[in-house]
């Protein structure tokens, strides 16, 4: 294990990080966390190539000022992760508060403001990373800095942890699980995949996420002979790949509900917006309508489906050097986002079932594959306070609803461990958007404001002495 914390603390005195709310005890948690997540938007650790120990040093320069303890840790230099805790007095295993510093790579041509200069615009602070995901990371180490300076008891430890390269093979935790999982073991994580949204009859629905689909990475590598493209052939590489992808496409995948998505989608049928959904229900719970019953939905919402079924989304192409010839290889990706429960052995009996042509091999992609998971119980101490938290803070009109996410965090990596992991819902989704990983991301100050709070409260009901 390499640690790399002196030398990265004069690093980033020497070119200019500034922790600014670090010793400002005047200033509100919520100010304190816009100050945060504007220092961190500014350090650009866009993926590829990361840069993440800009964040993990920023973060330590915080910790540091706070009396947090604090160390980086990782064995790559560039790309440190940061773990600070807080001593807890031991009755209970500790929480974790975890978000991923880096960030995806910005079209700045696509942007009407520098996506790392965190501008504020109407009460909306713009940057890469404001939604996704240093907007939770600014507000984890407010709430840190916050239990330090006013002494709070708690009941077990306190951790915050930024890890490196969630964005694209979440080799930050991968590492500190194989090196350094004392300094991370926990009961319980606080991640990323909550939300937030606003229902019509005023009722403000706070989505924990419990469960994640897989991603698994797969290739489709059809051959075939080589030859001159005067000469068609049915046995063309790149034809072999295209019937192969067709039959994906056309394949009806089984619908599986876990009980995740059962509850969730009888609670959701309770809302105007979903009250098409509760004739439809019945119909998912019979072996001869459910593929029907989902068609429906796919048709009203397809992103409702996706939590449905294992699905099959072609990213990736790649044949031929020159026009004029015929490839003997061609080849395609396939982003698969697989069920909880199913395992990679699976989806590839199944790719091979529906591909049927023993001239296109079917491998996983190089990479960790993760195993099947359990979701993150609703009955844990920490679901049980996050429900009492949102209660506090927002005692008139609110629901909390468990649901899997389509999109996958490093959450699974520790949900693998047997740690419950929950995307905390903090942050209101704004006027219906959804610009995580798009152009002009952003979070209205208020939003930051309101989160914190939430948050703060969240981490009292599940690690305060009360």
């Amino acid at each position: 294990m390499r640690m790399f914390s002196a030398f990265f603390a004069l690093c980033a005195i020497a070119i200019g990080f500034v922790a600014h709310a670090a010793g400002d005890d005047n200033r509100s948690l919520g100010g304190r966390t816009r100050q945060y997540l504007i220092d961190l938007i500014r350090l650009d650790t866009s993926n590829p190539p990361g840069n993440e120990s800009k964040v993990a040093t920023y973060l330590k320069q915080v910790a540091d000022a706070s009396g947090i303890p604090a160390e980086l840790l990782g064995d790559d230099p560039k790309r440190l992760n940061l773990v600070a805790r807080l001593k807890g007095n031991g009755k209970n295993k500790p929480l974790l508060l975890m978000a991923h510093s880096d960030v995806v790579p910005a079209e700045r041509k696509q942007w009407s403001v520098d996506p790392f200069k965190a501008e504020i615009r109407d009460d909306f602070l713009y940057g890469r990373g404001a939604l996704d995901t240093k907007s939770l990371l600014a507000a984890e180490l407010a709430v840190m800095v916050e239990i330090k300076r006013r002494n709070i008891k708690l009941s077990r430890d306190l951790i915050l942890l930024s890890e490196a390269d969630e964005e694209a093979g979440s080799s930050g935790i991968q590492w500190l699980i194989k090196n350094g999982w004392p300094k991370i073991d926990a009961e319980f994580a606080f991640n990323e995949g909550g939300s937030v949204w606003e229902s019509k009859n005023g009722t403000r629905v706070f989505l924990v996420q419990t469960a994640e689909k897989i991603p698994t990475r797969v290739v489709l590598t059809a051959k075939g002979p080589a030859g001159h493209g005067s000469l068609p052939r049915s046995d063309n590489a790149v034809l072999r790949l295209s019937r192969a992808l067709v039959k994906l496409a056309d394949a009806d995948e089984p619908v599986r509900l876990t009980g995740v998505t059962r509850r969730y989608l009888r609670e959701l049928s309770a809302f105007p917006e979903y009250d098409w959904l509760a004739q439809l229900l019945p119909r998912l719970e019979s072996a001869t309508t459910i593929q029907a019953a989902a068609g429906q939905i796919r048709t009203r919402d397809p992103e409702l489906d996706a939590g449905l079924r294992t699905t099959f989304t072609p990213t990736m192409l790649n044949a031929g050097i020159k026009i004029n010839s015929i490839p003997s290889t061609a080849e395609a990706q396939v982003d698969v986002r697989r069920l909880p429960s199913e395992t990679s052995e699976e989806v590839l009996a199944r790719f091979r079932q529906i591909v049927g042509d023993p001239a296109v091999e079917i491998t996983l992609a190089p990479g960790a594959q993760l195993p099947a998971t359990e979701a993150s119980p609703r009955t844990t101490a920490a679901y049980r306070s996050l429900e009492r938290a949102i209660g506090l803070v927002y005692p008139r009109q609110s629901a909390v609803v468990p649901f899997m996410s389509r999109g996958a965090t490093d959450g699974s990596f520790l949900r693998s461990r047997g740690v419950g992991v929950y995307g905390v819902p903090i942050f209101l989704r704004e006027n219906g958007e959804s610009r995580e990983h798009g152009n002009d991301e952003r979070i209205s100050t208020q939003n930051i404001e309101n989160g914190a709070e939430l948050l703060w409260q969240m981490v009292l009901e599940t690690a305060g002495d009360n």
